[in-house]
Order: C-alpha cells, then structure tokens, then sequence
C-alpha cells in the first residue's frame, strides 16, 4: 500500500527511451547548418593533417570530392582540398567510402588493420574506386593514426558512445 495519495506509473510504460548515441548523432547532423559542420569538422581536420596536407600528400583531392558515409548513423561528409586544406562540400564526391560508425571508428583508431575492413567487406569503397584507394592508403600511412590531438579527443568519446549502442 502507498502512503501517497496517488497513483505513480511504471517508468517502461511512460516514458519513452532515450535514443542510441548513434541515433542522436544522426538526429543532430540532419538539423545542423552546413556552416556549423564546416566550422566544426574543417579545422579539426586540417589540424590533424596538417603535416601530410603540407607535404603535398593531399593533392590528389585538388579539384576531386570525396565522400565518407556512415551509414547507420545517416551522416555523410564530403571533402575537397582547396588551397592546401581538406574543404568541407555540398556535392556528393566522385569516390565514397562507406561504413558503419564502428568501422570508421576501428580505421580511425587502429584498432584494426584498415585492409581487413576492406576485404571483409566492412567499409566499401565506391565510385572512383582508384581515387578512394589513395585516400584510403593515405589515412593507412599516418604513423600514430587519427587518434591524437583533439581530433582523438572526439574519436575517444565517439568510441565510449559506441560501446553504449
């Protein structure tokens, strides 16, 4: 018997579940700006390739778009380099690849080998597929990965949320 005067529902049958940390991320990228995107993602990228970009390793991209999807979060991104630095765009690129969240995450992170998510067919590459192969050997060359600095900072947390999925 309560001691209140009324009654209280069960929490499972009234209040709706929160949504996946991927969900949320997806709802987030369909409601965000373009403007914001690029002031967000663009800096952090060229922070993070900032050598390679210098060293001409990037060039291949000049006048070229690239798409990285992920899929099952719904976001999609797509890259030019324009003067010496990767530039977010509105136009699909010539070449994607394609992914889970979690598999941009183990490429990202070095949590396994980027050939392996290739061959079993875990990240597709599309389109111009000799275009999506260099940017794929590229991001493979970087020595310590895409996990440092702030750019690993993100990666770190978006792996923490991963786990929660």
């Amino acid at each position: 018997m309560s001691l209140l005067p009324f009654s209280i529902p069960a929490a499972s049958s009234s209040l709706p579940l929160p949504p996946t940390p991927s969900r949320l991320i997806g709802l987030l990228d369909s409601r965000a700006p373009f403007a914001i995107k690029q002031r967000l993602v663009e800096p952090l990228l060229n922070r993070t390739f900032a050598a390679p970009l210098e060293e001409g390793e990037f060039d291949v991209l000049e006048g070229r778009r690239i798409t990285l999807a992920i899929d099952d979060v719904g976001v999609s991104l797509s890259l030019t380099l324009k003067a010496q630095r990767l530039v977010l765009c509105r136009e699909v690129g010539e070449a994607a690849i394609r992914g889970g969240w979690r598999e941009f995450l183990c490429l990202a992170t070095r949590r396994e080998d980027p050939d392996s998510l290739f061959f079993q067919r875990r990240l597709l590459i599309e389109g111009d597929t000799e275009l999506g192969l260099m940017l794929k050997n590229l991001l493979d060359g970087c020595e310590e990965g895409l996990a440092q600095g702030r750019l690993g900072e993100v990666l770190m947390g978006l792996e923490r949320l991963a786990r929660r999925d």
